[in-house]
């Protein structure tokens, strides 16, 4: 039976993650743009920035020239009149400041009859960079943030006023010319400001957020990051038009119609998920509890962005740590709890997520592996791959948050 709910995990993951592949949101989006009589220029970014790239390509038939920056292992080969870089995330480095300054010198000394083509996705924020601050104190600056728990839209809230590009930035250094934007949204809510720390988008958060949020998380900063954090970002911009395409709602409306086609009866619990991660895995655990006796087969979906508080020195990701943390509330039960990211990479690991079952618990413990002491040192992938629980889909080419489902096969009990 288990082998089962492990086929159906495998068949509903590869069926959501290939409804929202960008190609087609793309094309949408393109139906509306209308370059004006100059150049039309590329600039692309994010996990998703080459498949982006490449369907605006093939939909245009031709640009006057663009650089694509994305991480490292996304780039799939070249594009016609785009230069792909790879850089890295979570945690900026230099090559996405090189990237990034080719970038900006591209659409310097633009004219009004000029467009700039924007494509924009999750992980924006780390690979489209341009730092005021060393290079090396950003660096320091993201790994705290990554460390204390912060939320998606804290991070960006202190990092869009360490950085040339972020907070509506980018879009002034592109006037007088046009950009028309295209945005596949990795946060909740589609918050135009946030989505990659919004380079061309009107910042709506305040500096008095952003020395809070430092405050909060008693951040090491140097003076002059501390100076920058009270200089505000533009909060108005004239040159822009933007369209959302994507989002979790179609990531998990893709994965309930799979479960449906399997014999489950989906029910969405959220498509706001935000909490962390180990919490959201022992809630969907006790939701499978609650609904054993029912005789049902049954498929509870969780889409959003859970957070990690690292307390430990492992190797993992939110995705991998919150089905990990399901695995003894589900022991022995015919169930299944398995997460994943839709951009294909969940940490700093080769796993878009993880997968456990009721026999994952008993397998762990034959193998001296405790599932307590492996969340306190964050080791989830070390542990789930000992027990066959990594989900590998490699880079996907899209990027609109995870999606978490919770499987009970018939005869639960």
């Amino acid at each position: 039976m288990k082998e089962i709910l492990r086929r159906d995990a495998d068949a509903i993951v590869r069926a959501s993650i290939q409804a929202v592949l960008p190609d087609k949101a793309i094309r949408r989006a393109l139906a509306e743009f209308r370059p004006g009589p100059g150049r039309t220029l590329l600039v692309a970014a994010g996990k998703a920035a080459w498949q982006m790239a490449r369907a605006a390509v093939d939909t245009l038939g031709a640009v006057d020239g663009g650089v694509v920056i994305t991480k490292y292992g996304h780039s799939k080969g070249p594009i016609p009149g785009v230069q792909c870089c790879e850089a890295g995330h979570p945690v900026p480095d230099d090559a996405g400041f090189f990237a990034t300054a080719r970038a900006l010198e591209l659409v310097r000394n633009l004219t009004v009859g000029d467009t700039v083509l924007f494509l924009l996705s999750g992980g924006g924020s780390a690979l489209f960079e341009q730092p005021l601050v060393s290079g090396a104190e950003l660096q320091d600056i993201t790994r705290q943030l990554l460390a204390c728990g912060a939320d998606i839209v804290q991070m960006n809230t202190i990092r869009k006023r360490l950085s040339r590009v972020k907070g509506g930035r980018f879009a002034r250094a592109c006037a007088p010319a046009k950009v028309f934007a295209v945005v596949l949204s990795d946060i909740l809510g589609d918050p135009l400001d946030m989505i990659a720390s919004g380079p061309a988008c009107p910042d709506h958060s305040t500096c008095k957020q952003a020395l809070a949020i430092a405050e909060q998380y008693d951040l090491k900063l140097s003076d002059e990051a501390r100076r920058l954090l009270a200089v505000e970002t533009p909060k108005a911009l004239d040159n822009v038009t933007t369209r959302v395409t994507g989002s979790v709602r179609e990531l998990c409306a893709a994965a309930a119609d799979r479960c449906r086609a399997l014999g489950y009866e989906p029910v969405l619990l959220t498509d706001q998920l935000c909490c962390e991660a180990r919490e959201a895995g022992r809630f969907l655990a006790g939701v499978l509890r609650t609904h054993a006796g029912d005789g049902r087969r049954l498929a509870f979906l969780a889409g959003g962005e859970t957070v990690v508080h690292l307390t430990g020195s492992g190797l993992g990701g939110r995705n991998q740590e919150l089905a990990l943390a399901a695995a003894p509330g589900i022991a022995g039960l015919n169930a299944a709890v398995f997460s994943v990211g839709s951009d294909g990479t969940d940490g700093p690991t080769d796993a878009a997520g993880g997968y456990v079952d009721g026999d994952t618990a008993a397998a762990l413990e034959r193998r001296g592996i405790s599932v307590y002491e492996t969340l306190r040192n964050n080791d989830a992938y070390h542990a789930l791959r000992a027990v066959d629980g990594l989900l590998v889909t490699g880079p996907t080419g899209t990027n609109v948050n995870d999606v978490a489902v919770a499987l009970l096969g018939e005869n639960a009990i």
